[in-house]
Order: structure tokens, then C-alpha cells, then sequence
């Protein structure tokens, strides 16, 4: 992470805000797209978190904790517009296609769907978005023992689906 760009942003340079968010753009949809189901939701998230990012970044205590900050407000947002939803009945739903993603992303994606919600965001955290069993433990407010016990159900799970056995608890 861009220490340098923080700091700036913090000081409210605009340009260097714009550049912190181009920068994890990607990151946050995935992580919206796994909690949610719809773009045009995904989108709203990213948006309200971006705008609360904005707002708040001079709160940020640690500049080196920055993308676990602002992915946990990113997944707050999400719980929002999935509260939102289950109060609205949708009467149809066209499926839209993501922007701009590589084929793998997209198959990982795909494999992540199938997974336990509990088990799809920190399997996503830990493998695409590259975070610590600490750092997820951190963002999702859970203890470490249970990121790890998510992580290893997840593979386990991912395994099974295509077909690997499994063998003495390992993948």
C-alpha cells in the first residue's frame, strides 16, 4: 500500500484520494460481489464506501492498516444494502455480467459462489485479495482460531466440488 498517497490523501489532496480508491477498485468488487448477488448493489456499496472513505480517512490511526479499514467499511455497506434488500421484493432480476475481469478471476469467482456464505468472504480475503489470516480476523471482527477453521472448511469444501479427496483433514 502507497503510504505516501495516504499521508496525502489524509491531507486532503484530492488527486491522491482518487488514486487510493483507482488502486483497490478491484478488490472491492469482489469482495462486494461475493456478499452480494446484484451489480447495481455492488456498485451502491463501493460507492457509500468510497464516500465514507473519503469522509473519514483523517480517523484512520495507522496508515498501514489502511486496506483492512477500508474493507471493513466496505463489508459494513454490504450488510446495508442486504438489510435494505430483504425489506424490498424484487420482481425481476436481469443478470448482469462484472466489468472488466479476467477469466480466471471470474472462475474463481464462480467456485466461490458454491461455498457456505460463512466460509466464501474469508476464503476470498485470503487467496484473491492476498490479507493474513490476522488481517481478515481484524476486518471481519472475528477471532483468528475462526478465520482458520473458515479457511480450512472452504478448501475442503472446494475440494469436494471438484472432485479431490480428502485425506487425513488435508486438501
Amino acid at each position: 500500500m502507497n503510504e505516501v498517497l495516504i499521508r496525502k490523501a489524509k491531507k486532503g489532496d484530492k488527486d491522491a484520494f482518487c488514486r487510493l480508491m483507482d488502486e483497490n477498485v478491484q478488490s472491492m468488487y469482489k469482495i462486494a460481489a461475493a456478499y452480494l448477488k446484484n451489480d447495481e448493489d455492488v456498485a451502491d456499496a463501493i460507492q457509500d464506501t468510497i464516500l465514507s472513505c473519503y469522509e473519514n480517512l483523517r480517523s484512520l490511526r495507522k496508515n498501514r492498516y489502511f486496506k483492512t479499514w477500508l474493507i471493513r467499511i466496505l463489508i459494513n455497506k454490504c450488510k446495508d444494502v442486504m438489510q435494505k434488500n430483504k425489506l424490498v421484493t424484487f420482481m425481476d432480476q436481469i443478470p448482469e455480467t462484472p466489468f472488466h475481469e479476467e477469466y480466471e478471476t471470474i472462475e474463481c469467482l464462480q467456485a466461490l459462489e458454491t461455498l457456505d456464505s460463512k466460509y466464501r468472504l474469508v476464503v476470498l480475503l485470503y487467496y484473491m485479495e492476498g490479507f493474513s489470516v490476522r488481517e481478515i480476523s481484524d476486518a471481519l471482527d472475528m477471532k483468528e482460531s475462526t478465520v482458520k477453521s473458515r479457511l480450512h472448511r472452504g478448501r475442503k469444501q472446494i475440494a469436494e466440488m471438484y472432485g479431490y479427496k480428502v485425506k487425513e483433514g488435508r486438501v
